[in-house]
C-alpha cells in the first residue's frame, strides 16, 4: 500500500505538470492518435496490393499492430519518469532517493505515470476487441495464454527500462538508451517475418522485441506451439534478472553528485 501511495502521489503531481498546458496536452495527444491512425492507413494500404502480409491477412496485422501499440502504451504509462531520470543523476535528485525509504529503483521507474497515454491505451484496446472478432475463432484458452504473454512483454519492457537506468548511473547517459529502445520496438509493430533472415531471428531472440510484441497475438491465433511459449518466458525471467543484477552493480558504483 505505501507504494501505491507513492505512486499515486507522484502521477498525481506529475498530472497537474501536464495539464499545466491544456492546449499542448490535447495537441499531444491528437499528435499520437494521428500517428496511429497514419500507420493504420499505412497497413491497409499495403495489404490491399498484396492481399496478405507475411502470410497474414490484413485484420491479422491490424491485431498485431493493436497489441504493440497495447503494450507499449502500458509501458508509456506506467515508466515515463524513466525519460527524466538523466536529470535526476545530473542535478543530485537521485541521492535522495537513495535516502528516502523507498526502493530508488521503484521510484525512477514509477516515479509519475503519463495519463496523456490513456487515450492512445484505450485506443489500441478497441481495434483489439474489434479485429479480435475478425481474424477467426478466438478460443478461451487463446485468450489466457494472450494476456499471460501480454505479462510477459511488459516484464521484458520494464527488464529493458530497468538496463536504461543502471546505464544511466553508469554513464549518466539515458536518452540516446531509451530512444534506441524505442526505435527497436517499433520492429514489432508488424509480424517479424516480414524481415529476412538472419534479422528475423536476431530481433525475435536475442533483443528480443519478436517475444514482446508478436508472440502474445500468434498464440491467440494458434500458431504459436508451447516450447515457444516456455522459451518466452524463460527469455523474460532471464533477462529481467540479468537487469535487476546489472542495477545492483551501477548502484555500488554510483558517486553522490555531491562528492
Amino acid at each position: 500500500m505505501k507504494y501505491i501511495k507513492v505512486w499515486w502521489l507522484t502521477t498525481s503531481r506529475s498530472a497537474q505538470i501536464v495539464f499545466q498546458s491544456r492546449f499542448g496536452a490535447a495537441i499531444f495527444i491528437i499528435g499520437k492518435i494521428l500517428r496511429f491512425v497514419l500507420f493504420l492507413i499505412f497497413l491497409v494500404l499495403l495489404t490491399s496490393t498484396t492481399r496478405k502480409l507475411a502470410t497474414y491477412s490484413l485484420w491479422q496485422v491490424i491485431f498485431f499492430f493493436s497489441t504493440y501499440n497495447l503494450i507499449d502504451s502500458i509501458t508509456q504509462f506506467f515508466l515515463r519518469d524513466v525519460y527524466r531520470f538523466r536529470s535526476y543523476v545530473i542535478y543530485g535528485n537521485f541521492d535522495y532517493f537513495l535516502a528516502r525509504p523507498i526502493s530508488p529503483l521503484f521510484r525512477s521507474l514509477f516515479g509519475g505515470s503519463d495519463i496523456l497515454d490513456i487515450p492512445m491505451l484505450a485506443t489500441a484496446i478497441a481495434f483489439i476487441i474489434f479485429s479480435a472478432t475478425k481474424i477467426g475463432a478466438v478460443t478461451l484458452l487463446g485468450i489466457l495464454l494472450y494476456a499471460a504473454l501480454i505479462i510477459n512483454a511488459l516484464a521484458i519492457s520494464l527488464a529493458f527500462h530497468i538496463l536504461t537506468l543502471a546505464i544511466g548511473v553508469l554513464t549518466t547517459e539515458v536518452d540516446n538508451t531509451i530512444m534506441l529502445y524505442r526505435d527497436l520496438t517499433q520492429m514489432g509493430r508488424v509480424p517479424t517475418e516480414i524481415y529476412r533472415q538472419p534479422l528475423s531471428w536476431f530481433i525475435t531472440y536475442i533483443i528480443p522485441i519478436g517475444v514482446m510484441m508478436t508472440f502474445p497475438a500468434k498464440a491467440i491465433m494458434g500458431m504459436l506451439n508451447w516450447q515457444f511459449i516456455v522459451l518466452s518466458f524463460a527469455i523474460s525471467t532471464t533477462f529481467l534478472f540479468a537487469s535487476l543484477m546489472l542495477w545492483r552493480f551501477a548502484l555500488s558504483r554510483y558517486s553522490s553528485v555531491s562528492s
